[in-house]
């Protein structure tokens, strides 16, 4: 059976993608390496149009995770104090992998899917010396989009720099690298982009990295990849064949219109699934405009489980995803990224009649 992938990530390939993995053997010493990873990186730097004098794409063999790490591990210098925003799984995350780096950093903490509390923010910087601010933009635990606008600037008003967690908002979701005093945005292949799991990039500012940071690791130093990249070479091997799947995907992404058309095919996916499922009396757990159009979270049917839910669309072949922690046993979470067409939607909502009747 072939499985529509509605997780956050990895999602389900189109066929050019997959067939891009089958692509001949490659050294990552060669010639044909470099000039596959130049064009990576300017396809990268092109999805928001940024000047690459002034930023960077710099790729790693890694999951999201990876690239998240590797950017606040090197973006961070050694006498800097970080803020981390958080309100869901991600921005822990981010605030536990500055600790085992032991980075001075402090959180300002909202429950779960609450909105960020700009005046706590405020606070913090005002009276924490903070040098640097990470935010999750869509934080999955709930499918809640942070205001990336205000927080950014609150970040100018106190002379902090922002970095921000992308994961799961790059190449669909507005990100203004121009407006707001960004750092870095790290983000992956795998998802808005319709790649395979693997490869994750980090889009940095060149300044950002300009020797201010301590080597705090050896596989995830930026700096290290952007001077060995920028020479047309790499520190270490590389996931080759999913290089090959991100560049078709890439160029897939670009005839469809680039981030702006995927934000609203996500967005009509999305409008259509909670429209019919509001009908069928399952609310989303926040309201359509607080969600990023990527993913939205809902409030599992009275009297029914995760499980029988996961496993009735499991057999329809959907793939839905859980909810988190203390929200494991209250919601289920729905994405719109991937190969989908509208004849899927219309199986997808069936499948949810005849489990709700």
């Amino acid at each position: 059976m072939r499985w529509i992938l509605l997780n956050p990530g990895p999602v389900t390939l189109s066929e050019r993608v997959r067939e891009a993995l089958g692509r001949p053997d490659l050294c990552h010493r060669e010639q044909e390496f470099a000039e596959l990873q130049d064009a990576l990186r300017d396809k990268l730097c092109a999805v928001y149009a940024l000047d690459p004098t002034t930023w960077a794409a710099v790729l790693l063999t890694g999951s999201g995770t990876a690239a998240v790490e590797a950017m606040v591990t090197s973006c961070v210098p050694a006498n800097g104090r970080l803020l981390v925003v958080e309100n869901g799984v991600y921005g822990e995350r981010m605030r536990r992998i500055a600790a085992a780096h032991a980075i001075d950093c402090r959180a300002v903490t909202q429950p779960w899917g609450a909105r960020i509390d700009a005046d706590a923010v405020r606070e913090a910087l005002a009276h924490g010396g903070y040098t640097h601010v990470a935010i999750v933009h869509h934080e999955t635990t709930t499918g809640r989009l942070n205001d990336l606008e205000a927080i950014g600037g609150l970040c100018d008003e106190f002379g902090a720099r922002l970095l921000i967690d992308g994961v799961s908002s790059f190449g669909a979701e507005a990100i203004d690298f121009s407006a707001s005093p960004i750092d870095a945005c790290a983000a992956t292949a795998n998802k808005c982009l319709h790649g395979v799991p693997g490869t994750a990039f980090v889009i940095v500012r060149r300044a950002a990295l300009a020797g201010n940071a301590p080597a705090r690791t050896v596989y995830l130093e930026l700096a290290d990849y952007l001077a060995k990249q920028d020479a047309r070479g790499t520190p270490f091997t590389q996931s080759v064949q999913t290089f090959y799947a991100l560049d078709e995907a890439l160029d897939e992404f670009f005839e469809a219109g680039g981030w702006t058309a995927r934000q609203a095919l996500f967005r009509q996916r999305m409008g259509r699934i909670r429209a019919h499922l509001e009908g069928l009396g399952v609310r989303g757990l926040l309201a359509s405009a607080e969600s990023s159009c990527v993913l939205q979270a809902f409030e599992l049917p009275v009297g029914g489980s995760y499980a029988a839910l996961h496993d009735a669309l499991k057999a329809h072949g959907f793939i839905i995803y859980a909810g988190q922690g203390a929200l494991s046993d209250r919601i289920f979470r729905i994405s719109a990224m991937g190969e989908i067409a509208d004849d899927d939607l219309d199986r997808l909502l069936a499948a949810f009649d005849a489990f709700l009747d």
